[in-house]
């Protein structure tokens, strides 16, 4: 298949796995939802919040979406159309962790693998402490201790490579000994997307397009790798307070934030068609899936797993049970919402007229989600 090529950037994102109980539904069964077009519109209706879309899909068919708000600040710019693009953020994860374990069922990497092994360069510039410590999986699971990158300037477009944002790393203090506690960290999958580069011979990007983005028809989807950043095609602009406190336009942001952590551009059918195949071991085998989500960990390992679970990820318990996988950054949040079965996604994106580290958003958003996927709650 032939796809398109384009450039844009997802910012600096920080990415939560969260993880609820369910009774799946069976057979034709289905759960009621709750309209989302007046879920959307009254998520719109607050002011941190510019513009809001999102899509309820069953069994890979859309059976409802929405729109709220405006496409730019002020009311102004019309709709943003439901099926436009947006920044997934750190929900960028899921998928290269996906590559990653391809490669280890294809016996190329293993999850025992040491970052030193890996990835030399990281010793040889002495960029990452003990990483002939670290292994594969606990860069997958943010168990390393590599400290995370340092908060971005957001209206700064100076290019970095990849290996030059590890580099900003290298002299912040460790967050623990590898393996022993879950902490947060971008930097790992900037790691990771280096290993994906060096053991493939291919750019990232490419390696999403064949093994992802072709096999799932997901065709409206890119990771952008050249400057300058945008999305193409109608979609919504977020705005960011500059240090004066003032509203500006992110829609143009610095693609070297993203990369293999939080890069990806894609639309709620494509990223739903994503999480639907991966939940349904549909990418990878089920002890794989499970080393990514941490569904089925034993417990002394689930703590330390990347799908920690988290007060505000869990959403309809006693009514069918959702977890979730957030992305966000400067301008945009963006939450897909699963069924552990797989047969259900609720996706939802918005932009924003506020900071995204906004401690009222994950709320607003929960309590829209909330209304769509468990209405009698």
């Amino acid at each position: 298949m032939k796809r398109a090529k384009a450039a844009g950037l997802a910012g600096v994102a920080c990415a939560m796995l969260t993880l609820g109980t369910t009774t799946p539904a069976t057979g034709t069964d289905r759960p009621e939802f709750g309209e989302v077009q007046k879920a959307l519109t009254e998520l719109a209706a607050s002011s941190k919040i510019v513009g809001a879309i999102g899509a309820v899909y069953v069994d890979g068919k859309r059976v409802a979406q929405g729109t709220g708000g405006t496409r730019l600040l002020d009311d102004k710019g019309g709709k943003i159309p439901p099926s436009a693009r947006y920044r997934i953020g750190s929900q960028t994860k899921l998928m290269t962790g996906t590559v990653i374990l391809q490669l280890v069922k294809e016996k190329k990497l293993a999850l025992d693998d040491k970052l030193s092994d890996l990835l030399p360069i990281v010793v040889e510039q002495d960029l990452v402490k003990l990483a002939d410590q670290i292994t594969l999986q606990q860069l997958l699971q943010h168990t390393s201790g590599i400290p995370n990158l340092p908060a971005a300037d957001v209206f700064d477009m100076t290019y970095h490579t990849p290996l030059e944002m590890v580099k900003q790393t290298s002299d912040l203090k460790r967050t623990g000994e590898p393996g022993s506690q879950f902490n947060y960290s971008n930097t790992n999958y900037f790691l990771l997307g280096l290993i994906i580069e060096r053991h493939t011979k291919h750019t990232v990007s490419a390696e999403f397009e064949r093994r992802l983005f072709d096999k799932l028809d997901m065709d409206r989807t890119y990771l952008p790798t050249k400057p300058p950043g945008g999305i193409k095609g109608p979609h919504g602009h977020g705005y960011y307070p500059d240090k004066d406190g003032k509203l500006r336009d992110v829609d143009r942001q610095n693609m070297s934030h993203g990369y293999a952590a939080a890069g990806v551009i894609s639309t709620t059918e494509d990223l739903s068609a994503f999480h639907r195949a991966l939940v349904k071991n549909e990418l990878l085998p089920k002890e794989l899936t499970q080393v990514l989500l941490g569904r089925l960990l034993p417990k002394e390992q689930a703590a330390k797993s990347a799908a920690k679970p988290a007060a505000n990820g869990r959403i309809c318990d006693g009514q069918g049970g959702y977890f979730s996988v957030t992305g966000g950054g400067p301008g945009g949040k963006s939450i897909t919402y699963n069924t552990p079965d797989g047969r259900v996604q609720f996706a939802l994106s918005t932009t924003l007229g506020a900071s995204n580290l906004d401690p009222d958003l994950d709320p607003l958003m929960e309590k829209a989600a909330e209304a769509v996927l468990c209405p009698s709650k």
